[in-house]
């Protein structure tokens, strides 16, 4: 066999021949076999050049032309191919036919003529010049196509395709297409060239035919048949290249794939490409108005777009953008139908909302009606074209009205049906709605705080269920029971204030005892609007409690009316009515009014205070301005580096007024500077009277050395450090040791939080006002004080417009925004009065410690509470002080017709007859009043001037040098001053109820003739020598009838007497450390929630010693000790008998001496309360001590002082003298009282206050109250500074526990508790264990494991010991001390280190006896055991090593006994401890460093 090859022999050249049935249309039928299709699709197989028709008909001169060039056979030219082994060849293809001349159908002639059997069969073939054939258009337009010629005009065919065509072809018989193929082999055979039976047409093949040729096939050699449809491209190529393996014997034999197989290969082929072509349509074509032709050239080099063509040509390509195209302009014009369609029913909602007006419409009228509305054209659009989705008007999107023909199809009249619907439903529910709630408003079954559950059974009927879900009229009812609720909270609110007189003369505190919550909830108990809060009982407590902290701690914040409380608005009053000059400084100082300043020193030595000055400079805006919480600052910083003594150094100049000071060292000489110039500025400020500058908020800074030339280390210094920050009282700030640098390295968060701490302290500063001192007092010849009631229905503005707009009126000196003076003639001389003008709640506090001449008291005729609370205010007030009673009316018709506004004047007008004070109606609905009409009060108020101030001068000096004992059995004796300008805060609430010294006790505000008089007071130093000199003349003072206490005498140090001058100069009740920052990692006693709250304090009438907390520096324990106990009789300090023939005497001067009482025993009308005053026992209220025998005796006997009020009236109520003789408590005999209860004190709880083994279970070893306190701090309250420490709002932790006690499983998030309130509760259920947590036998044993000096061996002891707990214990002390742990890591941000927290728990822990010495002197043993256990938590508990202790070591004895303001002189033994009480603890270290010759004992 001869192979042609061209002359290229790197690549094979094969030339095939492809032969079948030809000749006319009687011998093949009216189409051919398909040879043409076989080859068109082989040698160009792109869609695009695939042609079906290839007709065999021509004409002579198409015959003739080059292309076809007189031949009966077409060269379809050349094909290259890569094989299955991968090699490239290269095959001339050519198609034997023949060709029928279209005038006589026979077959051309040729040049050669033999038929075409023996033609086809050439194996040697040529032809000059003849150009490759592409379609029957080509034949006479050869010009306008490829011109190729066929190889040198001849070829060598290297081998044969014999078609057959087996679909059924018309007229044509396929037995003898057999025949012609088998006649047309046996020709091809005798050439010995391979043959390759090809059967065409398979796509429409039928299946005999298809088996026939196989078996033609198989009798003639068994030929290789491959199946093949031109149409469908489905194994074309396959056809080809098993003929070239059959020539070239060299290839691998080609595996032939049947026809079905290779068929559905190619239609995935065809359908991923499909797939491809489609995603790339949809992601090039997003608008319906694109065009073919553009989008055509974009696709064009995509290979996505470039095999779908290949494959199925650009018509299917094109048809397949047009579907795409048709489907976007759908979904188009759908988006934009339902746009219509949901703006529809708007459209209906705004022209056609009135159900009246359409409801028997049908939407053709509807139509109409819709194009007579004035706003038709604004909703709908009428096109000129219809229908709309037919015209432009689908791409109009700026146009969103609504195309009126859609109202013409068949959703918009479904849209109209369901407005009408809606609109029936509607007004049907709003129907059962309105029902509903007139049932709600007129059964008497719904009643405040019932639950829905009770409740719907009476209310519901089977036409609400029908129209309305539940949840609807759950919605309604909630609303109404809050509406309901409210307002029984109102009215129980006015109700409680119109009992003024009994919250007052229980003389409540903080912490209320049982048995007055249970006074108050027997009086209030059969009162409707107590009763209306039944099923509300926490929240009624709630309000109770709420409103005992208005009555202890009045504020404008705790006034019931906030924030329309009185007080403010006669501020504001007042502050717009006069500019006063600080006030006009400040605006003047300041542009912008939303911007504050803060003036701060900056103290440090060798250029410390100007660097950091320049650092914080940095850190502010272009104008000096610093942004603290979002809000502007005026900052202002006076560096100071020299002499503070100098004029040029000084804290304080002209024009600056410090807020706060920076104290910066890095050395033991820069330390020394600060501590110098401290004292230098506080001892220059001495004795004046604004000596603010003790009290001036300090910030302790260490900052980075910048070289270290002097060796000192760190540590050392943080030490030292913090112990001058524990002497000056002051913030210790070590940013060096945390890594952070001073210098272009500064830590705005804490710069940001200093200022801060400086804005707290400049805001309380502010708040504080002052007593008007005698200077002050001697330019003003009267003080009257004006009363108002808050939230009476009157408006202020009406009452003080005379007031304010009188000429004579201007602004008070003492620069407080709620007084001004006025210059009124009355008499022959013209008197200059400051007026007052106060809430009634803001009043109390001044009526014995201030100065007053007069009160002018208004009271709303139409308010029972207006009137109540005048009675209680005028219950203490001397019956020499003028009293003016001004009732205020709406006019002559109001008294007329209301009952209680006659009531109300008649009242007033007796009360006013009987303490013969003066009486007038003002009716607010006519012209504003003129204040003429007080003339006459004002005159009183001058004629009893004289007997006023003397009164007030005695009684106060009397109070200044009363003994000890008074003071602390007084309930008030250590209640913050009640000032409606102080900050109310929870820290309020906590103020401990015993006070060493009357801090809260003004200076008495005496005139000039009086100042040799209060400089004797001042300076005498014997208190016995006062009591005699002014026995004889204290009128208005009976003693208790108590035992006394020997005087006390104290040796006060240079330091103290500063804290004590202060606090009397300014008449505020001031702690040493209570304008000063509290050190974050220093120990401040003041700054932690009293210890005593958690121990037992049992008293011994027979013991000299006294253990009270001192109010000035909570946390300590003073004990003093009777040293003249040897004094004799004359002193008045003796026995028991002494003190009451003391009082006899006493009560026979009475009679001698006209002196003042108070306006209650003059009035019946007043203090109709006071038999509850003297039902309890003298104390506070958390802990009422033992009533004196002696009490008893007097009471039984029917002894009464002139101030003194019968206990029982033989014509009492006797349900109320059963009461009150339940109150009373049989002290003969005093035993060791149970603990007493913080919180629980108005209801039994089986939860609190038990043993600890009845609230655990082995499954559950932790208290649930204590788990959920721990889990909700833990979430939510770690970053919380002073967690622990800050205490928490008394009531509100008396609500928690009392929820808890109903509810278990009370989610305390949902409740919106703060998290001191958490804290605090939780504290509380420790100190209200029967035993502490802590057992008192364990507590020897940690003492004794203490002792050792080794430090891990006195770790290992203390673990040892605490195996010994009980298992409950153990269980209870682990979880805590693990939550300590936690919050102490936290101690960056809550400022509460493990020292701190120990300070804050230990009391509450280990309860040891403070009435023992030994307890008290080792309390700081047991302080650091419990530091320990928290800072080894995870050694104690979970095993881990030992952690090694903290950088900055605990203050040294010497440094704590620095702080101890006041010591004993006299030994200590020690005291027997009763039954039940901790056991003796060992000596502390600190007690061999007390001298024995002090007189006053401080322990922390």
């Amino acid at each position: 066999m001869m192979m042609a090859r061209k002359q290229d022999v790197r690549i094979p050249t094969y030339n095939i021949s492809v032969v079948g049935l030809s000749g006319t249309e009687k011998e093949k039928g009216q189409c051919g076999i398909g040879k043409s299709c076989l080859c068109n699709r082989f040698v160009r197989p792109s869609a695009d050049e695939f042609h079906l028709d290839h007709t065999s008909v021509l004409s002579t001169s198409d015959f003739g032309g080059r292309v076809v060039n007189n031949d009966h056979f077409l060269y379809w030219g050349e094909v290259g191919r890569s094989l299955e082994d991968c090699v490239e060849c290269k095959m001339h293809v050519v198609e034997q036919t023949e060709f029928i001349d279209d005038q006589t159908f026979q077959p051309h002639r040729s040049t050669t003529l033999q038929p075409y059997i023996k033609r086809a069969a050439a194996t040697k073939l040529a032809s000059a010049e003849k150009l490759m054939y592409f379609c029957t258009d080509q034949l006479g337009l050869e010009q306008d196509f490829e011109q190729k010629q066929m190889p040198d005009g001849k070829l060598l065919i290297d081998g044969f395709l014999l078609g057959i065509d087996v679909s059924r072809g018309m007229n044509r018989n396929f037995d003898d297409q057999l025949k012609f193929v088998s006649n047309l082999y046996n020709q091809l055979a005798k050439t010995k060239k391979p043959i390759v039976v090809v059967l065409t047409k398979c796509d429409e093949g039928v299946e005999r035919y298809i088996r026939d040729a196989h078996t033609f096939a198989l009798s003639k050699k068994n030929l290789q048949v491959v199946e093949t449809s031109a149409r469908s491209n489905v194994n074309v190529d396959l056809a080809f290249s098993t003929l070239v393996q059959l020539i070239d014997k060299s290839r691998g034999k080609t595996k032939i794939i049947p026809y079905f197989e290779a068929l559905k290969q190619q239609s995935q082929q065809i359908a991923t490409a499909k797939d491809k072509y489609e995603w790339l349509v949809s992601r090039i074509v997003k608008n319906h108005n694109e065009n073919w032709l553009s989008v055509s050239r974009k696709m064009q080099a995509s290979p996505e777009y470039q095999d779908y063509v290949y494959l199925e040509g650009t018509q299917k390509a094109k048809k397949l953008f047009l579907q795409h195209i048709h489907r976007l302009k759908h979904e188009h014009i759908e988006r934009r139908r339902k746009l219509y369609l949901a703006a529809l029913p708007l459209a209906f909602e705004a022209l056609i909302p009135n159900l009246d007006e359409i409801d028997h419409l049908s939407c053709i009228k509807a139509k109409k009606l819709l194009e007579t509305k004035p706003e038709f054209l604004k909703w709908f659009v009428v096109l000129e074209e219809t229908p709309w989705d037919a015209t432009s008007h689908i791409d109009n999107m700026e146009n969103e009205r609504i195309p009126f023909d859609l109202m013409d199809t068949v959703p918009a009249e479904q849209l109209y049906e369901a407005h009408l619907e809606k609109l029936r439903n509607e007004r049907k529910r709003a129907e059962m709605r309105r029902a509903f709630k007139e049932n709600l408003e007129t059964s008497p079954f719904i009643t405040p705080g019932k639950p829905w559950e009770e409740a719907r059974s009476f209310i519901m009927n089977e036409d609400f269920y029908q129209w309305l879900e539940e949840s609807v009229y759950m919605d309604i009812y909630g609303k109404h029971q809050k509406q309901i609720i409210d307002k029984a909270k109102e009215e129980f609110q006015e109700l409680l204030l119109e009992y003024s007189e009994l919250f007052y003369e229980l003389e409540l505190d903080a912490k209320p005892s049982k048995e007055k919550m249970g006074v108050i909830q027997d009086v209030l108990g059969e009162e409707q609007r107590f009763k209306a809060l039944q099923k509300l009982q926490a929240e009624r407590d709630a309000l109770i409690l709420k409103h005992i902290h208005f009555v202890y701690h009045p504020t404008k914040e705790t006034c019931p009316s906030c924030p329309a409380c009185v007080d403010a608005k006669i501020e504001h009053l007042v502050s717009s009515r006069f500019i006063r000059p600080s006030d006009r400084n400040q605006k003047n100082s300041l542009s912008d009014p939303n911007i504050d300043r803060i003036n701060l020193v900056i103290l440090g030595k060798d250029g410390l205070a100007r660097e950091l000055a320049n650092e914080i400079r940095a850190l502010c805006t272009n104008d000096d301005k610093y942004v603290i919480d979002g809000k502007m600052y005026e900052l202002s910083l006076r560096p100071i580096e020299g002499n503070v003594r100098l004029p040029v150094n000084s804290f304080q100049t002209p024009t600056f007024e410090p807020h706060g000071c920076l104290c910066l060292y890095n050395s033991k000489e820069s330390l020394s500077y600060v501590v110098e110039s401290i004292e230098k500025s506080r001892e220059s400020t001495l004795g004046r009277r604004d000596n603010h500058l003790a009290h001036l908020p300090l910030t302790l800074i260490l900052v980075n050395k910048r070289g270290d030339t002097s060796g000192e280390t760190l540590h050392s210094l943080i030490q030292q450090g913090q112990q001058v920050a524990s002497k000056l009282q002051c913030v210790f700030l070590d940013p060096a040791s945390a890594g952070i640098g001073y210098g272009r390295n500064i830590n705005e968060k804490q710069i940001s939080q200093v200022l801060k701490g400086l804005l707290d302290s400049k805001r309380n500063l502010n708040l504080v006002s002052s007593t008007a001192s005698i200077k002050d007092l001697a330019d003003v010849d009267l003080r009257i004080v004006m009363c108002l009631m808050c939230g009476d229905p009157f408006s202020a503005d009406d009452i003080l417009f005379p007031v304010l707009q009188s000429q004579t009126c201007k602004s008070s000196h003492c620069g407080s925004n709620n007084s001004v003076l006025l210059e009124l003639p009355i008499g022959l001389h013209k008197k200059r009065i400051e007026l007052s003008i106060l809430s009634y709640h803001s009043s109390f506090s001044i009526r014995k410690s201030r100065l007053v001449h007069g009160y002018i008291v208004f009271y709303s005729a139409k308010r029972k509470a207006s009137l109540a609370m005048l009675r209680a205010f005028l219950c203490e007030v001397q019956d020499i002080i003028p009293i003016q009673l001004v009732a205020l009316t709406d006019g002559a018709i109001d008294v007329l017709d209301n009952d209680l506004s006659r009531e109300q004047l008649t009242e007033g007008e007796e009360i006013a007859q009987e303490i013969d004070g003066r009486f007038t109606s003002i009716p607010c609905s006519q012209p504003q009043h003129k204040l003429e009409i007080f003339h006459p009060f004002f005159k009183d108020v001058v004629d009893k001037k004289n007997i006023i101030e003397a009164t007030h001068m005695y009684d106060n000096a009397a109070e200044a040098c009363s003994t000890t004992e008074e003071v602390f059995n007084s309930p008030r004796a250590g209640s913050p001053l009640c000032n409606s300008n102080l900050q109310d805060s929870e820290e309020d609430i906590e103020t401990p109820s015993y006070s060493m010294f009357r801090e809260d006790t003004p200076l008495p505000s005496l005139s000039k003739d009086h100042s040799k008089l209060s400089m004797e007071l001042e300076g005498n130093d014997g208190l016995s020598f006062i009591m005699s000199n002014f026995e004889s003349k204290l009128n208005n003072k009976v003693p208790p009838p108590v035992k006394p206490k020997p005087p006390v005498h104290f040796e006060i140090t240079k330091g103290d007497l500063s804290y004590l001058d202060q606090g009397h100069r300014d008449g505020q009740r001031k702690s040493v450390s209570s304008s000063t920052w509290l050190p974050p990692d220093g120990f401040d006693p003041s700054d932690y929630a009293e210890p005593m709250d958690a121990v037992v304090k049992p008293r011994n009438e027979e013991e000299n010693i006294y253990s009270v907390p001192h109010d000035s520096t909570q946390g300590k324990i003073i004990t003093i000790r009777n040293i003249n106990k040897a004094q004799s009789n004359g002193s008045g300090n003796g026995s028991d008998s002494e003190m009451d023939t003391s009082s006899l005497e006493r009560g026979r001067k009475v009679s001698i001496v006209s002196k003042p009482v108070l306006y209650r025993t003059r009035c019946s009308r007043l203090g109709r309360f006071a038999s509850y005053r003297t039902s309890f026992s003298v104390g506070s209220d958390d802990e009422l001590g033992p009533i004196r025998k002696k009490e008893e005796d007097q009471a039984s006997q029917g002894y009464k002082g002139d101030n003194a009020v019968i206990p029982y009236e033989t014509d009492e109520d006797p349900r109320r003298r059963n009461i009150l003789r339940s109150l009373r408590r049989n002290t003969k005999k005093p035993k060791p009282k149970p603990r007493p209860s913080i919180t629980k004190a108005t209801w039994e709880s089986n939860y609190f206050g038990v043993p600890l083994t009845t609230v655990v279970t082995p499954e559950k070893p932790i208290p649930v109250f204590i788990e959920r306190c721990i889990e909700y701090i833990e979430a939510t309250g770690l970053s919380t500074e002073g967690i622990y420490r800050v205490s928490g709002n008394k009531s509100e932790m008396e609500s928690l526990q009392r929820q808890f006690d109903q509810d278990h499983n009370l989610d305390l998030a949902e409740k919106d508790f703060t998290v001191n309130t958490v804290a605090g509760a939780m504290k509380s259920f420790f100190s209200e264990l029967p035993d502490p947590l802590v057992p008192y036998n364990m507590q020897i044993d940690l003492v004794e494991a203490h002792k050792i000096n080794d430090r891990e061996q006195k770790l290992h002891a203390l673990k040892e010991v605490l195996k010994k707990f009980p298992k409950e214990n153990h269980e209870v002390f682990k979880y805590v001390i693990s939550h300590l742990n936690k919050v102490s890591h936290n101690n960056k941000v809550n400022l509460m280190t493990s020292e701190n927290l120990s300070i804050c728990f230990w009391p509450t822990l280990m309860r040891p006896d403070f009435s023992t010495m030994d307890a008290l002197t080792a309390t700081r043993t047991y302080q650091t055991i419990i530091e320990l256990f928290i800072q080894q938590c995870p050694f104690f508990f979970h095993n881990r090593p030992i952690s090694e202790p903290p950088g900055a070591a605990p203050s040294s004895p010497s440094a704590l006994a620095s702080t101890v303001p006041f010591l004993t002189s006299t030994p200590v033994t020690s005291q027997p401890s009763p039954p039940q009480s901790p056991p003796p603890t060992p000596q502390s270290p600190m007690q061999p460093l007390l001298p024995s010759q002090l007189q006053a004992e401080h322990t922390l």
